[in-house]
């Protein structure tokens, strides 16, 4: 089935994705630095945390290099397929993808965001990088 084609930005700065045992407390030093996106999800068997890499100690930076990018819009509770769409040209690729869901996007987080782009355009999404001049990349008329 032909997935509707999509809109992503890649958020500034690298991102950690740092594990804890589940009764830990959430770390203050996550919510520290200024960054585009934070999650904090806590289940019966981890606390996850998900922050910008220059806010994580030292210490526990070993997860640190990853590239953050969310679904343009809202796209609703109901509407099937958005992140198969953008998640299986990623596969499809070899890439691995670490997902993150809120009521209103996807957030995809990868290891290798010019493999990624090149990926997702070439499956016919838009990528948008978060520059001054917020250049397009993908298929867009004129983009190279």
């Amino acid at each position: 089935m032909p997935w509707k084609s999509r809109v992503l930005h890649v958020l500034p700065g690298e991102y950690a994705i740092c594990r804890f045992s589940p009764g830990e407390e959430i770390p203050s030093w996550a919510f520290s630095a200024i960054s585009d996106f934070v999650s904090v999800s806590r289940s019966r068997t981890e606390l996850s945390v998900i922050c910008a890499a220059d806010a994580v100690p030292d210490a526990l930076a070993d997860d640190i290099s990853w590239r953050c990018m969310h679904v343009a819009g809202s796209s609703g509770l109901d509407e099937p397929g958005v992140l198969v769409s953008v998640a299986d040209p990623l596969a499809a690729a070899g890439m691995s993808v670490f997902v993150i869901a809120t009521h209103d996007t996807d957030y995809l987080l990868v290891t290798d965001i010019e493999a990624a782009i090149t990926a997702l355009c070439e499956a016919g999404h838009q990528v948008m990088r978060h520059h001054p001049d917020h250049q397009p990349h993908g298929a867009v008329a004129g983009s190279a």
